[in-house]
């Protein structure tokens, strides 16, 4: 008797698309680890990865190995203020711009010159004595008043001034410089006024050459009783620019 010749059923190649689906099964059945570890740092070309790919906030200082980044790595004007934490900067060191509206300042000595400064200030013209003109034959009439280059147009700016005491200085030749003196406007070390507002015609005249525009201010310091100083009662003084300073040239 012959041999049984029944023939098996052939075996199909499966499909292509039959074969993407199987894999992407496997995938999600092993989870997001099995993904994950498909590509490490050596898969990555230096520098193909750009700031674009990293989403913001995502990056945190323990990703960034100690020592890895140096200057050059960091784009001029980049850091801020606020991207330092308190005590990172040492005693005394400017640190970077901080963003608009956090406002600039200077220290004005009393003979009008800036003493210190955050940037971005010069003096113009510190209680100049001008050339008469018309009543004003001692040309007296900015004599009182400082005028500062804010370096930037302030008409989108607020201006701010205020005394600052200097209890080291006898200012009236009475040795006291604690402040306790009796007797109005006594304590011209610790007492006194003063007004600031950026220079523009018609509101606000500026008289010195040159000033007479809105990238200037003029502070004007005066005793209590609201009289010119001179030069052995004169005021120390700070000004502050706020607002946004992003045109300060």
């Amino acid at each position: 008797m012959r041999p049984s010749t029944r023939r098996l059923p052939s075996l199909r190649r499966p499909s292509p698309s039959m074969a993407v689906s199987v894999m992407a099964l496997v995938v999600a059945s092993t989870g997001t680890s099995y993904a994950a570890g498909l590509i490490g740092s050596d898969d990555i070309r230096n520098d193909s990865v750009k700031s674009v790919d990293v989403k913001d906030n995502n990056l945190k200082g323990r990703d960034v190995k100690n020592g890895s980044l140096g200057s050059m790595d960091i784009r001029d004007e980049s850091l801020k203020a606020r991207d330092f934490a308190p005590g990172q900067l040492p005693a005394g060191q400017q640190g970077p711009a901080g963003p608009a509206g956090v406002g600039r300042w200077a220290l004005v000595d009393a003979t009008g010159a800036i003493v210190a400064q955050s940037g971005g200030f010069t003096v113009a013209a510190a209680y100049p004595t001008l050339a008469p003109v018309g009543a004003d034959v001692n040309g007296l009439r900015a004599n009182g008043n400082v005028y500062i280059n804010a370096g930037e147009n302030l008409a989108n700016n607020g201006v701010l001034a205020v005394v600052a005491l200097q209890n080291t200085v006898d200012q009236n030749g009475d040795t006291v410089t604690n402040g306790r003196a009796a007797g109005a406007d006594a304590n011209p070390e610790f007492s006194g006024e003063v007004a600031v507002a950026m220079c523009q015609p018609g509101v606000v005249n500026c008289a010195p050459p040159g000033t007479g525009n809105s990238n200037h201010l003029v502070v004007s310091p005066r005793l209590s009783d609201g009289s010119v100083t001179t030069p052995d009662n004169r005021k120390r003084f700070y000004v502050v620019v706020t607002g946004d300073s992003s045109d300060r040239s």
